[in-house]
């Protein structure tokens, strides 16, 4: 009997950080699994969820996710979860020495891009940046700008107007 893979809502993105590429320049990514309890998970699904101001760190060789804001689940009892509480992230030895290289020289930072189900599970897309100056960020958005005109000059064009 053949079974069709439906793509449901555990297939896709949870949560972006639209702030991490606008503010760092992105030099490496890597997909970490995330401890959770469980009313953290269904207050994930419920899409309570936020990662906007958070980061990571390196921590006695264990790599940790502060300020990620995932609400308290409505239904919880004691055994709720505090929303602002530190998550341990799940690595290997190898990645972990690299990220804490890596984010250890000065400009560098650790900032999660996404949360996003992976099969059952949620995962973190953690992406190493160096900070971004105001005049790059603005040199960025006229790159931007420019592109889009020059899509829509190409697009009037081969319509003939």
């Amino acid at each position: 009997m053949n079974r069709l893979h439906v793509v449901s809502k555990t297939d896709t993105d949870i949560v972006t950080n639209p702030k991490a590429r606008r503010d760092y320049e992105i030099t490496d990514t890597f997909e970490c699994g995330l401890v959770l309890k469980g009313t953290e998970v269904k207050s994930i699904r419920a899409g309570k969820a936020q990662i906007n101001e958070a980061f990571a760190r390196v921590e006695k060789g264990e790599v940790w996710l502060y300020n990620a804001h995932i609400e308290e689940y409505s239904h919880g009892n004691w055994t709720n979860h505090k929303s602002k509480a530190k998550r341990k992230l799940l690595l290997k030895k190898s990645e972990i020495r690299k990220l804490y290289d890596e984010g250890s020289i000065k400009g560098n930072s650790l900032v999660p891009l996404k949360l996003y189900w992976k099969q059952s599970r949620v995962k973190v897309l953690l992406a190493v940046g160096k900070g971004k100056a105001k005049t790059d960020k603005r040199q960025d958005m006229q790159k931007r700008d420019s592109d889009l005109e020059m899509k829509r000059a190409m697009m009037a064009a081969m319509k003939g107007r």
